[in-house]
């Protein structure tokens, strides 16, 4: 194994460089020109060619992207273009707010998604599986702007339960109780309805299989059969589209942080592309794609863990 896992990662920095050579061409082809609004009003070309000299960007592009490899490789990725301020301080202001929410979410789903599949996949076929299936179907057709527009209208200004905006620098139980209920609950109500789809079929798959009708026959009861061995199976498919979801999860936090004005890393990858702030989006992306790789490996080890006969090659 520990062979496999050294294969692997020298299999990651192929996918790395790609990575930053497409975020290093997409930015100096359509990111704009970050000199322009730095310079502000008083625009001459004195203070543009000295604002690009500062940053770097006079230089020809493999000096450019020289600095950026490596800026990788020491994990130093300087300061925002846009305040000054170290990215390595934003990133670690901004990363735990982004995780305070989003891995509420994804916690919440695949115990949600798990449950209410390994119950409607028990009564396939019946009044009650066939009805929420058109609930999910319904629920998955409504945009995701909708659900904010009228959750926040409705749980906030009518019932008053949940504070609509805003975002505690220095009070972590305080954020939890307060002001992260409104934006999981109401993502929970976009991502829960495909993944509870798509985990019943897994489960529904499992159950046609020739080793739960051996294991009916040795008298082994329903719930032994559905929590003991379908589900043992089901969980390496339930688990691949676990991992897929959590780096997606990080940019459905661009939405909303943005609208709840939540002070993480989406919001701030906005506010960067507006700025055209190169050194957070650079961080941000190949953190991205780090944590994209290391959790493909680890669902890659959860393969053998779950079935044995699973061979790492």
């Amino acid at each position: 194994m520990f062979a496999y896992i050294i294969r692997r990662v020298w299999q990651m920095i192929p996918t790395l460089l790609g990575v930053m050579l497409l975020v290093f061409v997409l930015f100096n082809l359509f990111g704009g020109d970050p000199t322009i609004r730095m310079a502000g009003k008083g625009i001459n070309k004195e203070k543009i060619a000295q604002i690009k000299s500062q940053l770097g960007l006079d230089q020809s592009y493999p000096v450019q992207f020289g600095r950026f490899a490596q800026q990788v490789v020491t994990f130093d990725f300087g300061r925002s273009w846009s305040t000054n301020e170290p990215v390595s301080k934003i990133l670690k202001r901004e990363i735990p707010v982004s995780l305070t929410l989003m891995l509420q979410v994804w916690i919440y789903e695949a115990i949600i998604a798990v449950t209410i599949g390994m119950a409607v996949a028990y009564r396939r076929g019946t009044l009650t599986d066939r009805a929420i299936m058109m609930i999910c179907t319904a629920a998955m057709s409504i945009s995701f702007l909708l659900y904010i527009v009228v959750g926040q209208y409705v749980f906030s200004s009518v019932l008053g339960w949940f504070q609509p905006l805003g975002w505690s620098s220095d009070d972590f139980w305080l954020n939890i109780r307060k002001y992260a209920p409104l934006p999981v609950m109401l993502t929970l109500m976009v991502s829960v309805t495909p993944a509870l789809r798509l985990y019943r079929s897994f489960i529904v798959e499992e159950t046609n299989h020739d080793y739960v009708r051996t294991a009916r026959a040795k008298g082994a009861s329903e719930r032994r059969v559905m929590f003991v061995h379908v589900l043992r199976n089901a969980a390496v498919p339930i688990i691949t589209n676990m991992a897929l979801e959590l780096p997606s999860l990080f940019v459905s936090a661009f939405l909303v942080e943005f609208v709840f004005s939540i002070p993480g890393v989406g919001r701030e990858i906005i506010t960067a592309g507006i700025n055209s702030d190169f050194p957070v989006i650079k961080a941000i992306t190949v953190y991205t794609a780090i944590l994209t790789m290391v959790v493909n490996l680890v669902v890659d080890l959860l393969y053998k863990w779950l079935d044995p006969r699973v061979e790492l090659k």
